[in-house]
């Protein structure tokens, strides 16, 4: 009970994320008392600028709990930086690579869905998002020949039929071509998204879980960092207080849902702890609605409750399967 209770905290705390980053990039009225955000433009550039403010937090932070947590850490990494000739060796720059490359995969997906988030509904930006399974299962019978069952096929259906209720219809509110953008900003996420949980997969058989996901939020990090160099911002157009502030909570929230969920995968397994957070959409929705009021119609509340009844089938039969 603990551990489901530690997942869906996890969900939980990981969903205000989601509000905190809409709230950097539009205004809103914040629990209906304060009027906050605007300060950047949900363009890629911003996101960059963004995600690097979030992992200068992230980084150190995880950086200490996996010393903490797994006291090997240090070892493990060492030894992935020694130079020999051995199959051994190669196993490990293999293993480095793939998990870099996950890193630079986790760069893009991240980007993609701050701009989807900036420019259309938290829960509906999420919720497209959350159709990553359908492309995963996809990469994995392509990849490791898991070939979808009939029953995978059918949930794959029902998380695409939710996905496509979630979508807004233009309106004198939404501008069309920024509904356009955000949808194929988190629709690309997801895809980006399933390559990652791919790779992921593949890697963790020889990673432990805390020191390759440090790995991938440190080179996030880096190619940010590289991003501004190559791009850079002019500060004189940005209100660096309150992104500051935002920012070190994203980084502060963002620190917490991911420990909270390494905790309750150690609890009570990776498998359950999917089929908790299913419920992110709904979540996300739901808070969304509560703090900055964002209006949901009936159809797209719908559509994201079809999404998570579907990941949560989907989540069920990998388990039974296992």
């Amino acid at each position: 009970m603990l551990g489901i209770l530690t997942v869906l905290l996890s969900s939980l705390v990981l969903a205000f994320h989601n509000i905190i980053v809409r709230v950097l990039f539009s205004e809103h009225f914040v629990l209906g008392l304060f009027l906050l955000g605007g300060y950047v433009k949900p363009d890629l550039q911003n996101s960059f600028l963004l995600m690097f403010m979030r992992m200068l937090v992230v980084v150190p932070l995880m950086a200490a709990l996996a010393f903490k947590l797994y006291p090997s850490a240090g070892k493990q990494l060492r030894d992935l930086f020694q130079r020999d000739t051995s199959s051994t060796q190669r196993d490990r720059t293999n293993v480095l690579l793939q998990a870099f490359g996950c890193g630079v995969l986790m760069f893009v997906y991240v980007a993609l869905l701050y701009i989807a988030i900036g420019l259309i509904p938290t829960g509906i930006a999420v919720t497209l998002f959350f159709s990553y399974p359908i492309f995963t299962a996809l990469l994995a019978w392509k990849f490791f020949g898991d070939r979808p069952t009939l029953f995978r096929w059918l949930v794959m259906g029902i998380i695409l039929v939710g996905s496509v209720l979630t979508v807004p219809q233009s309106s004198s509110s939404f501008n069309s071509s920024a509904i356009a953008i955000g949808i194929f900003a988190s629709v690309g996420a997801g895809i980006v998204y399933a390559f990652y949980c791919v790779i992921a997969q593949k890697c963790l058989e020889k990673f432990h879980p805390i020191l390759f996901t440090w790995i991938s939020f440190a080179s996030t990090l880096v190619l940010s960092g590289i991003s501004l160099i190559f791009w850079p911002l002019h500060s004189t157009q940005l209100d660096w207080t309150p992104m500051w502030i935002c920012s070190i909570l994203s980084g502060l929230v963002s620190f917490a849902g991911h420990t909270l969920n390494n905790l309750g995968i150690r609890m009570i397994s990776a498998t359950k702890a999917s089929i908790i957070g299913a419920s992110s959409p709904a979540l996300t929705a739901l808070i969304a609605w509560a703090t900055i009021s964002e209006h949901l119609n009936l159809i797209q509340s719908l559509g994201i409750g079809i999404v998570t009844l579907g990941i949560a089938l989907l989540s069920g039969e990998k388990r039974s399967s296992a």
